[in-house]
């Protein structure tokens, strides 16, 4: 059971002459190829790619710990932001019924409710206690460095209220996911006897949904971890063919490194399943902070990138496909199907004496999503529009690893092709700093100074 990609639609031989041509891809056999030899040679310097082989001792602690602490809290609570809230959002969504905490426990397993709080918006936290109880919940707090804002903001409101509420008692209802030696929170965890899971040192944030930072929370809402690492290794060995026409990764990298020269600068990711949904907004930080870089590997300003845009089929079909039809052809479209659904139903036979109702009596919501996400496809077609399309044979486990890691492989040799660093973020630690600057933070002070002295805002362009 393994994920496919169809990419007809973005040759030219399809869509005309705004796609893609053999020529063009021969052209760049030579940077691929490059490209190709720079995954194999850099393979030890991506900790990420040995993830599927190397974390047998870690689910296992992830485990036992679960067992232990699943039938006392009501709520786990996910502390975080970034790659850190999304991963665990996208899988958690993908795997489970969309209403999880509106069941009853028992439907669930026997398993907490799970909530995410991955924004400062003072709104959003006060308003998470009013759904849930702090002291029937657990609060994991997710971030490698210790020193991440956001998420550190929360942890101290939320440890201030548990201590509050339960004295020593409080340290039962933190757990933490950061680096083993350095930083702020495994201080932190150390002097106040949290239990704690490590992030590989090596692991960047947007690239860690397969360690704890995702197999955490995914354990606690029962989900099978060990299918998930399971599903990234049958990825890993379709990922590691030299032949980059066969590797769907490459290929897909390939492709959208070509589109992209060509000024499609936008990337549509468009699953069509609800349970996908979360994965769009996953792949958009992936591919979105990893590609888009100011300069390259040799310094020289590069400006490069291509713009994640999610959406959802068919619910966008009404609010954005008339835009990737008949707009401009900046874009590459991406649709996500599915085989097999999980559920089924029959569209009862009624109102047969009206024809443009009665067609659809007798026919089940599965053929209809994926006629629908078929004639998607057929209008991009028609309109010269290039797009392909990923398939999963059914979402489980198993495919939901796949396609993580699909997109962490492609997202890396899209780097290796741009010639820039896929795995820093230096655009990122600017707003970072200013922030601290801007609060005074210790050793930020030339920073400071650097936003005392930006020009002063125009009155007459304020309206």
């Amino acid at each position: 059971m393994k994920i496919t990609l169809d990419y007809n639609n973005m040759m030219t031989d399809y869509v005309g002459r705004y796609g893609v041509s053999e020529q063009d891809i021969s052209e760049l056999k030579p940077q691929i190829e490059a490209a190709v030899a720079a995954m194999k040679a850099k393979r030890a310097a991506m900790a990420w790619r040995d993830l599927p082989y190397n974390q047998a001792e870690t689910v296992k602690e992830i485990k036992e710990y679960v067992d232990e602490m699943k039938d006392s809290v009501d709520a786990f609570v996910v502390l975080g932001i970034g790659g850190s809230a999304l991963g665990p959002m996208a899988v958690q969504q993908a795997i489970h019924n969309p209403y999880y905490n509106e069941l009853p426990r028992d439907k669930r397993g026997g398993f907490p409710k799970f909530y995410v709080a991955d924004n400062v918006d003072p709104e959003k936290l006060a308003y998470l206690f009013t759904v849930i109880d702090p002291e029937k919940s657990l609060f994991n707090v997710i971030t490698k460095s210790g020193s991440t804002s956001e998420t550190m903001s929360q942890f101290m409101i939320i440890k201030d209220l548990l201590e509050n509420k339960l004295g020593d008692a409080a340290k039962e209802h933190i757990v933490c996911t950061t680096d083993g030696k350095t930083g702020n929170l495994i201080k932190i965890a150390q002097r106040e006897g949290y239990s704690t899971f490590y992030i590989p040192s090596a692991v960047g944030g947007r690239f860690s949904e397969l360690t704890p930072v995702g197999l955490l929370p995914a354990a606690f809402c029962g989900i099978d971890i060990e299918a998930l690492l399971k599903g990234a290794a049958v990825m890993d060995e379709l990922c590691s063919a030299d032949d980059f026409e066969k590797n769907p990764a490459y290929i897909f990298a390939v492709l959208n490194y070509i589109a992209l020269k060509q000024g499609k600068n936008i990337c549509v990711m468009m699953p069509y399943a609800d349970s996908l949904k979360y994965m769009a907004d996953w792949f958009a930080q992936i591919w979105a902070e990893s590609l888009g870089k100011k300069y390259d590997m040799n310094g020289k300003e590069v400006w490069a990138g291509q713009t994640p845009v999610k959406a959802l089929g068919v619910t966008d079909q009404h609010s954005q496909v008339q835009l990737y039809t008949e707009g401009p052809f900046d874009k590459v479209i991406v649709l996500v199907g599915v085989e097999q659904y999980r559920e089924t139903l029959t569209i009862p036979k009624l109102y047969s004496d009206m024809p443009s109702l009665g067609f659809l009596g007798g026919v089940t919501q599965n053929k209809l999503i994926q006629t629908e996400m078929m004639a998607t496809e057929y209008a991009l077609l028609k309109s010269g529009k290039p797009n392909m399309t990923i398939t999963l044979p059914e979402v489980n486990e198993n495919t939901v690893g796949q396609l993580l890691y699909f997109f962490e492989a492609a997202t890396a040799f899209a780097g290796e092709l741009l010639n820039i660093n896929a795995f820093d973020q230096p655009g990122v630690e600017e707003g970072k700093n200013a922030a601290y600057a801007m609060f005074g933070r210790p050793g930020y002070e030339e920073k400071k100074r650097e936003l005392e002295a930006r020009p002063a805002k125009d009155e007459r362009f304020i309206v």
